[in-house]
């Protein structure tokens, strides 16, 4: 009967077989990225994802690029992150409680320490001690001077490298902490620094001294991606969405500005303290530069044409949370579709058209 290794390495050889077969019959792509997300699904370790596969393949058919790297930076990408992030935490911890010995075993050095003068004085305090006994005091406060000095320097120099290894550590933290917060294939922000940054923004009542504007949203989406994706490849359709994010950046330049990839080919940008104008004149910008830019196939050189995307905006409201301003933003961009797309579409256009209708 087989058993460890072998029995280990024939289960891994059927978990990637039945990983190629699943990719095959219900998936829109073939990477590494792909196989990793159906390995683990055949696997069963990670039942959240399991059960977010099981309801796109029912409401889709397949998993479309844009979902695995959904499901990959939720389910793997994320895993990885946190385990992370526990080592940190872990070592922090450890850290510190070295710290906390040092200092308890300093305490207790000078509290003896302590004792001794206080008993020595005693001592010299009796008219009757002769000179002898003097001169063994003295001596051995000396040497009980000595211990706690250089005790002292030790913990000086623990202490020392300890601020050392905790500000590596907090730097290390950070470092973990911002990339689960940044999409890998863009450099943006990703869902959860959207969603984050949309609810602080939106909740947090403006400072004093500020503008008092209000925090205006823009969500924007890539025209025809999927079309694009599927008659040139995933790799060119990386370009693109690289490309609306570089364009992104080249024209938000408002403080506090949050820019972010929160799906597929979606995209969002919250601009506090900015109203509608404002941000209507943001979204231009980055609409315009987008379509002039023409985009060029890496590998052969080959001129693929302009591509498009459509913008919608919402500028928040007395009883505004974040959801509701994302609702009325999105029913924005769904409208600048419906319309033609490659255009950006307001709340107070979407109503004026509401009322025309």
């Amino acid at each position: 009967m087989r058993q460890g290794p072998d029995l280990d390495r024939e289960r891994s050889l059927v978990l990637a077989q039945r990983s190629f077969e699943l990719m095959r019959d219900y998936c829109t792509c073939a990477n590494p990225r792909a196989y990793a997300v159906w390995y683990l699904y055949v696997a069963g370790t990670q039942p959240l994802m399991n059960d977010a596969i099981k309801r796109l393949t029912t409401q889709n058919g397949v998993l479309t690029s844009a979902d695995i790297d959904q499901l990959h930076d939720a389910y793997i990408d994320g895993r990885r992150i946190a385990a992370e992030v526990d080592r940190m935490n872990s070592s922090l911890i450890a850290e510190v409680e070295g710290i906390m010995e040092i200092i308890e075993v300093s305490i207790r050095s000078t509290a003896q320490y302590g004792e001794s003068l206080q008993a020595f004085s005693h001592d010299i305090a009796n008219t009757a001690t002769s000179r002898t006994r003097l001169r063994e005091i003295v001596t051995t406060i000396i040497a009980n001077t000595r211990d706690v000095t250089a005790n002292n320097r030790t913990l000086e120099a623990r202490m020392r490298e300890s601020r050392s290894e905790i500000e590596q550590l907090r730097e290390t933290l950070e470092a973990a902490r911002l990339e689960s917060l940044t999409d890998a294939l863009t450099g943006l922000g990703n869902r959860k620094s959207f969603e984050e940054a949309l609810h602080r923004t939106v909740n947090v009542p403006p400072a004093p001294g500020g503008t008092g504007k209000p925090t205006s949203l823009i969500v924007l989406d890539i025209d025809y991606f999927k079309r694009f994706n599927d008659l040139y490849g995933h790799l060119t359709g990386d370009q693109v969405l690289r490309l609306v994010a570089i364009v992104m950046r080249e024209h938000v330049v408002q403080a506090g500005a949050t820019l972010a990839r929160f799906g597929g080919e979606e995209f969002g940008i919250v601009l506090p303290e900015t109203d509608l104008e404002e941000a209507r004149a943001v979204a231009e910008r980055v609409r315009t530069s987008v379509t002039s830019r023409e985009l060029v196939k890496r590998s052969t050189g080959e001129s693929l044409g302009k591509v498009t995307v459509s913008l919608g905006i919402a500028t928040q409201h007395g009883d505004d949370n974040a959801v509701s301003l994302l609702e009325r933003a999105d029913a924005c961009l769904f409208a600048a579709k419906r319309a033609g797309r490659d255009r950006t579409l307001d709340e107070t256009e979407v109503m004026a058209m509401r009322d025309v209708a």
